[in-house]
């Protein structure tokens, strides 16, 4: 059966108003981002790799992808600027470890549990979430504010109890529900967080 003969009879055009709803909500959080904010998470995690420190990343669902693309972006396109490599981890991609933990201490524990094994001071935690209430990364931010890690926050929707929980905020505030404005929206911060360092060229 062709694709012709499977879509015969449906109004593609049904799906414009969609389509336009979500790019003008989309364009709203885009024109409301905290570019100062922005700004001053590019000067923590530049200071972090000056000094060598590590850059954990932590989400759950889409989240945790995004935690993913963006340690690779970090640890990877910023050698083009000439400096340091940037040491970088995410938390969620250790399934074996991630899934111990789980098991046998619960998920709340499964980020903090590998920052008890691999923190130290100075250290950086990006954690990413669009309720902001994830159980697991507020334990996981209760555990790098005292233990001398400045905390990054990729937020969304009210920002939950995040939203004051972390030293730099990154909101995208937004209705309740709004995932895939916020997931979309947590991307190009990272792309911007990624351009600046890229972009910080070695004199």
């Amino acid at each position: 059966m062709s694709i012709d003969s499977q879509t015969e009879g449906l109004d593609q055009l049904q799906h414009l108003p969609i389509v336009a709803d979500y790019l003008k909500k989309f364009q709203t959080v885009v024109d409301q981002l905290d570019t100062t904010a922005i700004g001053h998470a590019v000067e923590v995690l530049r200071a972090a790799r000056e000094r060598g420190s590590l850059i954990f990343f932590a989400g759950n669902g889409g989240s945790a992808a995004t935690a993913t693309h963006l340690a690779n972006d970090l640890s990877k396109a910023t050698l083009r600027s000439g400096r340091r490599p940037m040491r970088v981890l995410s938390l969620s991609d250790n399934v074996s470890w991630l899934t111990a933990l789980a098991n046998d201490e619960g998920y709340d524990r499964v980020f903090e549990g590998q920052l008890v094994n691999l923190s130290t001071p100075g250290d950086v935690l990006v954690v990413i979430s669009a309720s902001g209430n994830s159980a697991n990364l507020v334990r996981a931010v209760e555990f790098a504010g005292t233990h001398g890690m400045h905390t990054i926050g990729l937020l969304g929707f009210d920002g939950g109890c995040l939203l004051d929980a972390v030293n730099t905020p990154i909101w995208t505030q937004t209705d309740k529900g709004e995932y895939g404005v916020v997931e979309t929206a947590h991307s190009l911060v990272g792309d911007l967080l990624t351009t600046c360092l890229i972009q910080d060229i070695a004199g």
